[in-house]
């Protein structure tokens, strides 16, 4: 009877979510369908209002045809589309470009910079307005014709700083021993595990960074707002921006207007008198006016390699060794591709997933050119793909470097039997048979053994970058140790060997197979099906806004954990995880 009622509930709860799925399938059908085609007007002006994240690409949720607000975030290729394809069509005027809240890292903002610089090289404006100035808000807008902010608004222009959470005295008051094995001075992955604060060789390589970081954002600034270099660093270094006058004061913006003010200007640089009526076209009205489709027999493939680096298929944050090895090795064997760009967004994390994308990297490479396109971030298991490619780009500002290595084992003894008064005992068959074992601490032969297998790892990783930089290991050593480096500075020291965006390296690539203009370009890999980007949308979205209403201020210590349990086997990853500000 039991049997029978839990069969009638399942079946039951099977059939009203059928039933959900089908009504959520038919409104989105019903909007789609209902959707008027857009209109681009004569005398048009662009809207980009960046008020979501912007990733490397769009991620195109079924859903968002009946929950607008779901739209997760906003491409990079997309974005940089619209703003080329506006250079060139006659109907738009300039850009209007709103900046409230730049959720994006330092290298993705200067590839939008640098496409709205080619944008008015056209002859076209682009006019800024925002309420508030956050620093990478601004290095993005300083790049318009004139700057404008609310008279009551306030600019942040006063340098970058680097947070870095230590979880130290947590694991002490949990009585949870972290026993960690690393190669390199600067390899400090696992100091938040073992300090409370900053190792005199973390912070040395944290300042060395971000101040590269910063001479070049207020290098471009100076050039941006014709001002002097040492005047900016001036600003910067004193804060001297207090409110929206102290900057107009000091020529960082050009006025202090409200939005209808704004909106009169707009007016007169398209020939319209105040009465009439702007002729306005958001960014994502606007991608629908057109289409990038080239047609081409030879194609470039874009691999993007988004997130931490994980063993297994991964998800959409992760990059899953074993999807991405198979995308790689489809290219290589796909003759329609005649070169592969790897564009990294990637902190790094699994040595061994790292080494088995690695692997495909290097066969592709001996059949057609790899090129390595580097983001935000490309360190560690991040640089461990770049390096097998045949050329290496990076934005000044990319983060990327730390070739080390690192592993950790949490002994858990004095949490599990103290804390929740839970004790194991064990049988085994051999005298290291419980090598990776939480119960207990390891024996010295067992850290022996660990710290044997992380040295041979570090060596490989030196070896294989050895080569393909074409250095010695020797050369190799005295910039690795786990040390951490900015594209400018990489660029110097031989780890990157060109200063460019993806389009750079799109170019690039496609001139080394010979294909010249001749080329279509495909990114990998493919959104998932309809239905199933319908239903993780649906599970993701419920599970995410359940975790963060329950947990509130401490849903990124959540992820932090998430992080901390894939901590599995020898790890090659970014030696903290920091926010700039």
């Amino acid at each position: 009877m039991s049997f029978l009622k839990n069969m009638l509930s399942a079946l039951t709860a099977l059939i009203i979510f059928s039933g959900l799925v089908l009504v959520v399938v038919v409104g989105i059908v019903g909007v789609i369908s209902s959707e008027e085609p857009v209109t681009l007007e004569s005398n048009s002006i662009l809207h980009l209002k960046l008020n979501r994240q912007v990733g490397e690409l769009e991620k195109q949720s079924p859903l968002e045809g009946i929950f607008p607000a779901i739209a997760e975030n906003i491409g990079l290729k997309e974005l940089k589309e619209a703003i080329l394809n506006a250079k060139e069509d006659d109907k738009i005027k300039g850009i209007f470009l709103e900046t409230p809240f730049m959720m994006s890292g330092i290298a993705i903002i200067e590839e939008i910079r640098d496409a709205l610089i080619e944008f008015k090289d056209s002859g076209k404006f682009v006019i800024s307005y925002s309420e508030f100035y956050t620093e990478g808000a601004y290095y993005l807008a300083s790049v318009s014709d004139k700057v404008y902010i609310h008279p009551e608004g306030e600019l942040e222009l006063n340098g970058l700083a680097a947070n870095v959470t230590f979880f130290k005295g947590m694991l002490d008051k949990l009585e949870v021993e972290p026993q960690v094995f690393r190669v390199g001075d600067f390899k400090s992955a696992v100091e938040p595990f073992l300090r409370t604060d900053m190792s005199p060789e973390n912070r040395l390589q944290l300042e060395s960074i971000l101040n590269s970081i910063n001479d070049h954002v207020l290098s471009n600034i100076a050039e941006s707002r014709g001002m002097e270099l040492e005047q900016v660093k001036n600003i910067s270094n004193k804060m001297l921006i207090r409110n929206a006058q102290d900057a107009k004061r000091v020529n960082i913006i050009d006025d202090t207007y409200y939005l209808d003010q704004v909106y009169n200007e707009l007016k007169q640089l398209t020939g319209l008198e105040k009465e009439d009526e702007l002729e306005i076209i958001n960014y994502d009205k606007y991608k629908k006016t057109f289409s990038s489709y080239v047609n081409s027999k030879n194609v470039v493939a874009v691999i993007v390699a988004s997130g931490d680096i994980i063993s297994g298929k991964g998800d959409d944050n992760t990059v899953g060794s074993d999807k991405f090895a198979k995308e790689i090795r489809k290219a290589r064997e796909n003759d329609k591709v005649k070169a592969i760009v790897m564009r990294i967004n990637s902190p790094g994390g699994s040595f061994i997933a790292s080494d088995v994308m690695w692997r495909e990297i290097k066969l592709a490479a001996q059949e057609k050119p790899v090129i390595a396109s580097m983001s935000d971030v490309a360190a560690s298991g991040g640089y461990y793909l770049a390096m097998a490619c045949d050329t290496i780009l990076a934005q000044p500002n990319t983060i990327t470097g730390s070739i080390g290595i690192f592993s950790v084992i949490f002994n858990a003894q004095g949490f599990l039997n103290n804390k929740l008064g839970i004790t194991t005992e064990e049988v085994a068959t051999g005298e290291i048979s419980t090598l990776y074992t939480m119960s207990k601490p390891l024996s010295e032969e067992q850290q022996r053994i660990i710290q044997k297998n992380t040295d041979e790892g570090y060596e490989t990783f030196i070896s294989k970058a050895a080569e393909g930089r074409r250095m010695s290991p020797d050369a190799i050593k005295v910039i690795a140790s786990g040390r951490v480096w900015t594209g400018e500075q990489a660029l110097n020291n031989g780890l990157v060997d060109i200063l460019g965006g993806i389009d750079d390296a799109i170019t690039l690539a496609a001139e080394k197979s010979g294909v010249n203009e001749d080329y279509k370009v495909k990114y990998y890999p493919r959104q998932k099906p309809f239905i199933e980007q319908l239903l993780s949308d649906l599970e993701g979205e419920t599970k995410t806004r359940m975790m963060q209403e329950q947990l509130g201020q401490f849903y990124p210590y959540l992820k932090q954990y998430d992080k901390i349990k894939n901590l599995q086997g020898l790890q090659s990853r970014l030696p903290f995880d920091m926010t700039i500000q």
